[in-house]
């Protein structure tokens, strides 16, 4: 399960990603498998909107049991879906890629979710903090 050790040292591993790609600062929030926010970070330097934006990605991933990769194309097939599927989540879900699910013996335990740079680095940062403690990540 998700607990708060874990979620920091997820934050930590993404940002430790991030500075040795030399990528933008980042927001990074975890979120556990019941969709609450476990842990949020915002480096300096990122805007005002960016926690909203990292928990976005991860809820959705969560909330619809799929990497925001795959919500992103079932965006471009099926806008009017994920529409409806926004507004039933309170405008909380970002279809675009940077949420990730995080699964542990095949269990989803939570999403990683990241924004301040490209959309696909952002899902870098999150697929290294996450296989970097054991855990599969999942894109969609």
């Amino acid at each position: 399960f998700m607990n708060l050790d874990l979620a920091n040292g997820l934050i930590a591993a993404a940002l430790t990603y991030r500075r040795a790609q030399n990528m933008k600062p980042l927001t990074i929030a975890v979120i556990d498998a019941g969709g609450h926010l476990e842990a949020l970070q915002r480096e300096d330097g990122t805007s005002n909107l960016r926690a909203e934006i990292a928990q976005g990605k991860a809820k959705g991933a969560v909330a619809m049991g799929l990497g925001s990769r795959a919500l992103f194309n079932r965006a471009q097939e099926q806008a009017y879906f994920i529409s409806a599927m926004n507004a039933l989540n309170d405008g909380h879900l970002v279809p675009v890629p940077g949420g990730v699910l995080i699964k542990r013996d095949g269990v989803v335990i939570g999403a990683l979710g990241i924004t301040g740079d490209s959309s696909d680095n952002d899902e870098a940062a999150a697929v290294a903090a996450i296989e970097s403690h054991g855990l599969v990540a999942e894109t969609g």
